[in-house]
C-alpha cells in the first residue's frame, strides 16, 4: 500500500518543490561562473594564431566585463519561471491557437535552437532523475508537466541562453564555452532533481508504478500512448515527429553542435582546466587546422547521414536502390532536353541583376519540386530536398560571377542523379562530385562578372558541366574523369600568362639553385672532413663556391663544361693551399695559379661579385695560399685530390633527394638569374619568424586556384595560389592587379598562423550549402518529405 501524501494540499507540495529546486540552480550559479572563467582563462593563455589568440581575449574580456549580470539576470529568470503557469489543457490550447501566426525574430529562433541542443546533452545525464521527478510532480498535480515548466531541463537551458544574449555576450561566445558549462550544469540540475526526489519522499510522494500516467484519452475517447498523435495525418504526424527526433539526434552525436553559419568551437585548450577536467588535448595539439576543419566537416556529414536514415525516410546507405521508374524517365528527359531547359534562365542571367539571380533560383526550385512530384519513396523525396536546398545555398552565393552560376544550376540534376546512385555522396568528403564543385567555386570567387565573362576558366566550366550533363552514367565515373581535367587545365591556366609563366620558371630554377647549392655544401664539407684544410679555403668553398657550382648546374647543366671546370677549381683550390714541401709542388702552384685565379674570378662573377668586393676575396685566398708554401705541416696526398675531383664531376650521383633546409630568397637572386625586372613581384623570403609545424604542413597543403586575402606591408590583396614549387619550398601568389608574391614556406606558414593570409572560402560551397540545408530542415522538417 502507497504511503498517502501528508496534509499539505498536493499542488502547494509541487510548488515547494518546483521553489526549492530554483533555489538550488541558483546557488550554483557561481560556480558555473567560475566554470566560464577558468575555462576561457585557459583558452586565452594556449597557443595559436594572432587572429585566434586576439579573439580568444576579446571574448574572456567581455566575459570579465558582463559575467555578474548575465549571472543575475539568469537567476532572476528562473525564479520568475516560478509564477503560477496555466495548469489546464484548454487554456494551453487556446493560447496555441492565438499565437500560431506570431513570427518569431531570428534571434529568438538561434536561442531556442541553441538551448534545445544544451538540452539534449544534459538530458542524456538527468534523465532517469528527471523521469522520477515528472512522475512524482504529475501525481500531485494530475497532468503533464507544461512545456515551458522550470523543472524541464530545456526552460533551464533557455532561459540561460536568452540572459546570455540580453546582457550583452555575443551567442558566438557562448558557443565557445557550451562544452564546459552544459557539462556542469548538468551536474547541477541533476544533484538538484536529487535533492527535490529526496523532499517528495520525505513527504509520503513516490511514482506511481503502473501505466496509467503513461496513458490519456483524446477528445473522441480513442486510447492513446503519452505524447503520440492520432486521428487523421496520424502517419505523417509519426514521420515528421521521427524527422525531428532523426535531427535533433544528430545534433546531440555531433560533437560541434554549432548552428549553421556560425563559427565553430574553439578546441579545447591543454593543461589547466581541460586536465583538471579530464578534457581531451589532442584535438587542440596534435592536428594541423586543416585536419581539425576536416573533422568538423566530417561531423555535418555525420549529421546529414544520420536524417537521411532515419525510419521516417527509410534510405538506405549502404544498398541504394534504383531509382523509381517515373523518377528515373524524369531524370533521362532532363538530360536528353538539359541546354531547352536552361536557355531562358541563360539569357536572364546576362544583365547581372539579383531578379535575375531570384530567377534563376525560382527555376531551380521549381524543377525539384516536379522532381518530388516524380518519386514514389520517402527516401527518394527526402533526397531530392536535401539537393535542392544545397543548390539554392550555392546559387545565393553572391561571390560567384553570375556568368558561372548558370553552370552550376546546370550541376544539380547531375548531381542528384549521382546521390541516388551512390549515397556515398551525403558521407564522404572526397566525392569527385563534391571535390569538383569546391573546386571550381574556389577558382571563381575571386573574379567579377566582367573579367570572367567570356574567360578561359568558364569556358572550361562550361565544358566540364556540358561533359557530365550529357554522360550516359549516374556514377562518379564522369565526375572524376572531369574533376582530373580540370586539375591539369588549372596548372596551366594559372600560369600561362606571360609574365607569371617566366616568374614560375625563374623561381623552379632558385629552388633547384639553392637546393643544389644545399647539397654541394653538404658533399663538400663530407669530402673535407678528414682533410687537413685551412679554414678560409673551408669557408669560401661552402658559402661561396657550392654556389657557383649550384648555379652554373642550373644554368648550363652539371655535366655542361663550365660546370665540370668549376668542380674541378674546387678540388684544385684545396690541393693549392695545402702545405707544399717539395720544391716541385711549388712550383706547379706557381705554373698553375693564373689560371685558377681566372676560374675563381670567373664563378665569383657568375654569381655577380665583382669589382673590390671580388678583390677582395681573391686576396684572401692569394694569402692563404701563399702561407702554404712556408706551412711545415703534412700535405694533401695527389691520391685524396684525384678522388675529390673524380667525385665532384659525378656529384649528382651521390646527392640525396631528401626534404633540406630554408634556403635564402631576394628579389636580386631572381633579377640576376633570369635579368627580368622584378619590381612587381614581392618576394617574401624566411625571417626565422617561429612557426608552428603544424602550420607548415597546412602551407603544403593549399590547393593552386583557391582565393585568398592577403595582408602584406600595411596593405591588403586578393590574390589567387598560382603554383608552388617541385619541393613546395616556394609558393606564387597573383594578384588582381597583375603584381605577384612569391613566399617561401616558412614564411608563407607564420603567414597562416598570424591571420595575415585568410582564404575567401574555408571550408567549401558543398560543406557549406549543406550547414545551410541542414539549418533550413531544422526550423522545417515538414519539407523533408511533403
Amino acid at each position: 500500500m502507497q504511503p498517502t501524501p501528508s496534509s499539505v494540499p498536493q499542488r502547494r507540495l509541487a510548488r515547494q518543490a518546483r521553489q526549492k529546486f530554483v533555489e538550488g540552480l541558483c546557488s550554483g550559479l557561481a560556480e558555473l561562473d567560475t566554470t566560464v572563467q577558468e575555462f576561457l582563462a585557459t583558452l586565452m593563455n594556449q597557443t595559436g594564431t594572432a587572429r585566434e589568440m586576439q579573439s580568444r581575449r576579446d571574448t574572456w574580456l567581455q566575459y570579465q566585463q558582463r559575467h555578474t549580470t548575465w549571472t543575475a539576470r539568469t537567476g532572476k529568470a528562473w525564479q520568475d519561471a516560478l509564477a503560477p503557469h496555466i495548469s489546464t489543457r484548454d487554456q494551453a490550447a487556446g493560447n496555441a491557437a492565438g499565437s500560431q501566426f506570431e513570427l518569431l525574430s531570428d534571434d529568438v529562433v538561434e536561442n531556442k535552437i541553441l538551448a534545445s541542443r544544451m538540452a539534449l546533452t544534459i538530458t542524456e545525464q538527468v534523465g532517469p532523475q528527471f523521469d522520477t521527478l515528472r512522475q512524482r510532480t504529475q501525481s500531485l498535480e494530475g497532468q503533464e508537466l507544461d512545456s515551458n515548466d522550470i523543472l524541464r531541463p530545456e526552460t533551464v537551458c533557455l532561459a540561460l541562453v536568452e540572459q546570455w544574449v540580453e546582457s550583452g555576450l555575443p551567442r558566438t561566445d557562448l558557443l565557445t564555452v557550451v562544452d564546459p558549462l552544459q557539462r556542469d550544469l548538468a551536474n547541477l540540475i541533476q544533484k538538484h532533481y536529487q535533492a527535490v526526489n529526496v523532499f517528495y519522499v520525505e513527504q509520503g510522494v513516490t511514482p506511481q508504478t503502473d501505466l496509467k500516467s503513461r496513458v490519456r484519452r483524446t477528445s473522441g475517447g480513442t486510447v492513446t500512448g503519452s505524447g503520440s498523435d492520432s486521428g487523421a495525418g496520424g502517419l505523417a504526424s509519426q514521420a515528421l515527429a521521427q524527422t525531428r527526433e532523426a535531427m535533433a539526434a544528430a545534433r546531440a552525436a555531433h560533437h560541434h553542435p554549432f548552428p549553421p553559419q556560425m563559427p565553430p568551437r574553439m578546441p579545447q585548450p591543454p593543461g589547466g582546466y581541460a586536465t583538471r577536467h579530464g578534457m581531451p588535448t589532442a584535438f587542440a595539439t596534435g592536428m594541423t587546422p586543416l585536419a581539425r576543419a576536416r573533422q568538423r566537416a566530417q561531423g555535418v556529414m555525420g549529421q546529414l547521414r544520420r536524417l537521411l536514415t532515419q525510419p521516417a525516410t527509410g534510405f538506405d546507405m549502404v544498398n541504394a536502390p534504383p531509382a523509381s521508374a517515373a523518377l528515373a524517365h524524369a531524370l533521362t528527359a532532363h538530360r536528353v532536353h538539359a541546354d531547352t531547359y536552361y536557355s531562358n534562365v541563360a539569357t536572364l542571367m546576362e544583365d547581372y541583376s539579383p531578379a535575375a539571380v531570384v530567377q534563376l533560383v525560382g527555376a531551380v526550385r521549381e524543377r525539384s519540386t516536379e522532381l518530388k512530384k516524380k518519386a514514389t519513396t520517402t527516401g527518394e523525396k527526402a533526397i531530392i530536398e536535401v539537393v535542392a536546398l544545397m543548390f539554392q545555398s550555392i546559387l545565393a552565393e553572391d561571390r560567384i560571377p553570375p556568368a558561372v552560376r548558370v553552370w552550376f544550376a546546370r550541376l544539380q540534376v547531375p548531381v542528384l542523379r549521382v546521390a541516388l546512385a551512390e549515397p556515398e555522396f551525403f558521407s564522404n568528403l572526397d566525392h569527385p562530385a563534391r571535390k569538383l564543385i569546391d573546386r571550381m567555386g574556389a577558382c571563381v570567387l575571386g573574379f567579377d562578372a566582367t573579367s570572367i565573362n567570356g574567360s578561359a576558366l568558364e569556358t572550361e566550366i562550361r565544358r566540364v558541366v556540358q561533359v557530365i550533363e550529357q554522360y550516359p552514367e549516374t556514377g562518379r565515373r564522369v565526375f572524376q574523369l572531369v574533376y582530373d581535367e580540370f586539375e591539369k587545365f588549372l596548372s596551366k591556366f594559372l600560369t600561362e600568362k606571360q609574365a607569371t609563366s617566366r616568374l614560375v620558371s625563374v623561381a623552379q630554377q632558385v629552388e633547384q639553385r639553392e637546393t643544389l647549392a644545399i647539397q654541394y655544401t653538404i658533399e663538400l664539407r663530407t669530402m673535407l672532413k678528414d682533410m687537413p684544410v685551412r679554414d678560409e679555403i673551408r669557408e669560401f668553398l661552402f658559402k661561396t663556391w657550392a654556389e657557383v657550382l649550384a648555379l652554373s648546374a642550373v644554368r648550363d647543366g652539371p655535366q655542361h663544361a663550365d660546370t665540370i671546370a668549376f668542380k674541378r677549381t674546387a678540388a684544385d683550390l684545396v690541393w693549392a693551399a695545402s702545405a707544399k714541401p717539395n720544391r716541385s709542388d711549388r712550383a706547379q702552384v706557381i705554373q698553375n695559379l693564373p689560371g685558377l685565379l681566372q676560374r675563381l674570378r670567373q664563378g665569383l662573377a657568375l654569381l655577380g661579385v665583382n669589382g673590390a668586393e671580388q678583390d677582395a676575396q681573391v686576396k684572401t685566398l692569394t694569402d692563404t695560399l701563399a702561407d702554404a708554401f712556408l706551412s711545415k705541416t703534412a700535405s694533401i696526398p695527389q691520391a685524396h685530390i684525384d678522388a675529390m675531383a673524380k667525385r665532384l664531376a659525378n656529384l649528382e650521383d651521390f646527392m640525396s633527394d631528401a626534404t633540406l633546409g630554408d634556403m635564402p630568397l631576394n628579389a636580386d637572386n631572381i633579377e640576376m638569374m633570369l635579368g627580368i625586372d622584378a619590381s612587381s613581384i614581392h618576394v617574401v623570403a624566411d625571417n626565422g619568424a617561429p612557426v608552428d609545424e603544424a602550420m607548415v604542413a597546412w602551407a603544403q597543403e593549399l590547393q593552386p586556384g583557391t582565393w585568398y586575402t592577403l595582408d602584406h606591408n600595411g596593405a591588403s590583396a586578393q590574390v589567387q595560389y598560382a603554383w608552388q614549387s617541385q619541393r613546395k619550398q616556394l609558393h606564387l601568389f597573383a594578384a588582381v592587379d597583375g603584381s605577384s608574391y612569391l613566399i617561401q614556406l616558412r614564411r608563407l606558414a607564420a603567414y597562416l598562423q598570424a591571420g595575415l593570409l585568410v582564404a575567401q572560402d574555408e571550408e567549401g560551397l558543398t560543406l557549406r550549402a549543406t550547414r545551410d540545408a541542414l539549418a533550413k530542415l531544422d526550423a522545417n522538417p515538414e519539407r523533408l518529405l511533403d
